[in-house]
């Protein structure tokens, strides 16, 4: 009986923590970021660069140039669809915050291009900072470099 007490009593605490991770919003700011690498997956540049806000500022991962524009954000995207068609990421770590109407999600995704010489895998991190606007976590602020040494 005790043990079927404190089998129910782990089972609660854990639900009760779940309900709280729901609740705190973190789950909006995670599937905003999911919604980006589906539609960078689906090399939609146009519904990429729909997730960005019209004055995001945005580094790049293979690009010298900070782009201020919602033009230069498409402009990125569109080069890499057209210059890069077989490149997919893939989600690997994320860590969301909100902090009032401003999220930042930190984490990792890895990129993986197949190439008549074998398949280039690229490790790479990144920031997304939202502002939610009209019920939407938008992108204001986006950083992404590869990993040093990979």
């Amino acid at each position: 009986m005790h043990r079927l007490f404190l089998a129910l009593c782990l089972a609660c605490s854990l639900l009760a923590a779940n309900a709280r991770a729901d609740d705190d919003g973190t789950a909006e700011v995670s599937a905003a970021t999911a919604a980006w690498i589906e539609a960078f997956n689906a090399r939609d540049a146009q519904r990429i660069a729909a997730l960005y806000a019209p004055d995001a500022v945005f580094w790049g991962t293979i690009s010298p140039t900070l782009r201020l524009t919602p033009e230069a954000v498409l402009e990125y995207f569109q080069s890499s669809v057209t210059r890069r068609p077989k490149l997919r990421m893939a989600l690997v770590d994320e860590h969301p915050r909100i902090h009032g109407d401003i999220a930042i999600n930190t984490g990792a995704y890895t990129s993986r291009e197949p190439r008549d010489d074998g398949e280039v895998v690229q490790a790479s991190r990144f920031t997304f900072v939202y502002r939610k606007q009209n019920g939407r976590w938008m992108i204001i602020e986006h950083h992404s470099s590869r990993v040093p040494g990979s």
